[in-house]
């Protein structure tokens, strides 16, 4: 499944979901493009990628500002020339419910980064996408499609609910123009977006994941499963919502 002089955006890729797919990316010979905000932890993924493939561009930016957006795809195709993949990877999470006051806040914190940057960057790569025959792939979560047990994270589900909507909407549209567009949502994946997201150390410690098996999926799962819907051998998959949970969805 070489994605050789194939040129592959990551965002959030200084961590976690993001920062395994670019190392998948980077061993199959694709030319990647890694976006995050912290630096040390993308200089880390920086040497692991050429380690094993090419060199990646390396954009530190906030993917919710529209002018750091404009920048990732405009130096993407001033380095490259063109555009094959984006891997709409950045997003966090934000707790809070009705009954605790917290709701509106956590959907404020998390709309510009989760659902609005997606849009975003999928509009402003859109044209590059078209002259390749590219391809998206967002990632999404359980929490978006279907309501969890716990109410704490119905801000985050909200935003990737929209998401879900949206990547049907582009994959339609896109159809025409040999773009295709899909989704992975990941139940329980082992990473740091928990403590990326700055949420309380005693919630994270306290926090049940219940899945069938007792299992829980590593970054690099979720980053082959993208790997596939990039490749030529998905190439009859667009509009797709592939749920990667370990069974968590059938317990919660």
């Amino acid at each position: 499944m070489s994605f050789s002089d194939k040129v592959v955006i990551v965002t959030g890729a200084s961590s976690g979901i993001g920062a395994a797919t670019a190392l998948l990316f980077s061993k199959e010979k694709a030319n990647v493009v890694i976006v995050g905000r912290n630096e040390a932890k993308l200089k880390t993924v920086t040497a692991q990628c050429e380690e094993v493939g090419n060199k990646p561009l390396v954009i530190r930016a906030d993917v919710s500002d529209d002018d750091e957006a404009a920048r990732i795809i405009n130096e993407t195709i001033e380095k490259f020339g063109k555009l094959d993949v984006l891997v709409n990877n950045a997003g966090f999470v934000r707790g809070g419910s009705l009954m605790d006051g917290k709701l509106l806040q956590a959907y404020d914190d998390l709309i510009n980064t989760n659902l609005r940057a997606v849009i975003c960057l999928t509009q402003l790569a859109t044209p590059n996408l078209i002259k390749t025959r590219g391809n998206i792939i967002n990632i999404s979560s359980v929490a978006g499609s279907k309501t969890l047990r716990s109410n704490y994270f119905l801000a985050y589900g909200v935003s990737k609910a929209g998401l879900n909507l949206f990547s049907q909407g582009a994959a339609t549209e896109l159809a025409e123009h040999g773009v295709r567009v899909n989704v992975i949502s990941p139940g329980p994946v082992v990473s740091d977006i928990f403590e990326n997201s700055k949420l309380d150390s005693d919630f994270i410690k306290n926090y049940k994941i219940n899945t069938i098996g007792d299992r829980i999926s590593s970054s690099e799962e979720v980053g082959h499963m993208i790997l596939y819907l990039a490749s030529d051998k998905a190439a009859g998959i667009t509009g797709s919502n592939y749920i990667l949970d370990n069974g968590y969805c059938l317990l919660n």
